[in-house]
């Protein structure tokens, strides 16, 4: 599919998109929940669709009742031989740990890019665990079989916080002792934040212990307790919203939490030191470009070592921002659905936008106004999303390739473009 942006003044409300990353957490303390959980505000993306995939392999019962889900493990065994995580990241890192704690041999693997990143973290750490692993050189697939037997262990966290996630939810279902992960040099500790609060939610007790290590107690969950959960909005989706706001219009997005602990969270800062109007609320934010008589959009400087899925957007914000701003993180994006420093940079050129990559740092220089082009997604869907927020402001007509890769976090996302009264066709 290709989409076709032409220069639009955007405006309008629209309520953020669900957060996967909360989504596929809740789906994996259902899972491992002795009872009944209704989740509600569900998310559709195709991440989400592999989390309720696995999860129905793994055993559990999935309905769906007045857009919300009702998913049931009644105390059984962790059962299933062979569950596909798609393209998700977050699913094949989570739900690997989690199926360890099945006696049964479980194959595990996915599609497209997910196929290239390298696993080899189960290869170091699951002998330690009584989990006999079998992979392809350090990717999938993998095959495995436990029970996984929870212990004191040191793991790297410098490559993903997705694989502490699962660890700690199958150590903490299965633990009847205290048990301690240590972890060396933990990246984007906010979405532990977010592991963390789901687990609470659902009854689990784990001490973090300045995030040098965690500490996991037996509990005894009350079998057949319902719970219900309530999936937050995305802010990793909402970011391009927000983005979009700053260049093109005056927008109001709905469904944000100021106080989640999504990583993500963090674009606000990014947003503020552009010189950008925006307004937070309670139930909304208000954004926009600068008010009339003020200076253009100021390039910033930030972080992104803890929360890299923000690269895309800021990348967009600064092609827009009148000079060169400095974005850190760049050794996060290397094993994502493309690599996503070198992709931005090819991408973006294309429209104009320098890009310099030095070390560990990303260098945009803006300003200079962005001219239309033919550009391609790579199959990933932030890379789609920011040369269609780039596009808003261009100079002539942009069409992305591959545009359908939205559909991995964020499959509305052109039809909300299109609520922003947003020039957007798609052609099949």
């Amino acid at each position: 599919m290709k989409a076709k942006i032409n220069p639009s003044v955007i405006n309008g409300t629209l309520v953020a998109p669900t957060s996967k990353s909360s989504m596929q957490r809740a789906c994996a303390a259902a899972l491992l929940h002795d009872g009944e959980t209704t989740i509600s505000n569900p998310g559709k993306s195709n991440d989400d669709l592999a989390a309720l995939d696995i999860i129905q392999k793994l055993g559990a019962s999935v309905v769906i009742s007045n857009e919300e889900l009702i998913i049931n493990n009644q105390g059984s065994k962790l059962s299933g031989d062979n569950i596909n995580c798609g393209e998700s990241g977050l699913s094949i890192r989570m739900f690997t740990p989690i199926a360890a704690l099945s006696d049964q041999s479980v194959t595990i693997n996915g599609t497209g890019s997910l196929l290239k990143r390298p696993m080899d973290f189960f290869d170091e750490i699951f002998p330690q665990l009584d989990i006999a692993i079998e992979s392809n050189k350090g990717m999938l697939p993998i095959k495995i079989k436990g029970p996984l037997q929870p212990k004191d262990i040191t793991i790297d966290g410098s490559l993903s916080s997705q694989f502490l996630t699962g660890l700690l939810f199958a150590f903490a279902k299965a633990a009847t002792k205290a048990v301690t992960i240590t972890v060396n040099n933990l990246k984007s500790k906010p979405y532990i934040d977010l592991t963390l609060q789901v687990m609470k939610h659902f009854g689990y007790n784990v001490e973090n212990n300045n995030y040098e290590s965690f500490t996991i107690k037996p509990i005894n969950q009350l079998t057949n307790k319902p719970i219900n959960y309530t999936v937050e909005g995305d802010w990793s989706g909402g970011a391009f919203l927000l983005v979009a706001g700053v260049i093109a219009g005056k927008v109001v997005i709905k469904g944000l939490d100021s106080f989640s602990t999504q990583a993500d969270k963090a674009i606000l800062q990014a947003i503020m030191a552009s010189g950008a109007t925006i307004s937070i609320e309670e139930k909304q934010i208000e954004i926009a470009p600068p008010a009339t008589g003020l200076p253009a959009l100021k390039p910033f400087h930030f972080n992104a070592t803890d929360c890299p899925d923000l690269f895309p957007p800021l990348v967009a914000l600064a092609s827009y921002c009148n000079g060169t701003s400095v974005i850190e993180g760049v050794s996060r994006l290397a094993h994502k659905e493309s690599n996503r420093g070198l992709t931005l940079q090819e991408e973006f050129a294309k429209m104009g936008v320098e890009i310099i990559l030095q070390d560990d740092l990303m260098m945009v220089k803006g300003g200079e106004g962005l001219k239309g082009a033919v550009v391609h997604s790579h199959h990933d869907h932030r890379i789609a999303m920011a040369c269609a927020v780039a596009a808003l402001k261009a100079n002539g007509q942009t069409t992305i390739e591959e545009a359908e890769a939205i559909n991995k976090s964020y499959p509305d996302f052109y039809e909300h473009l299109q609520l922003l009264n947003a020039d957007v066709s798609l052609i099949n």
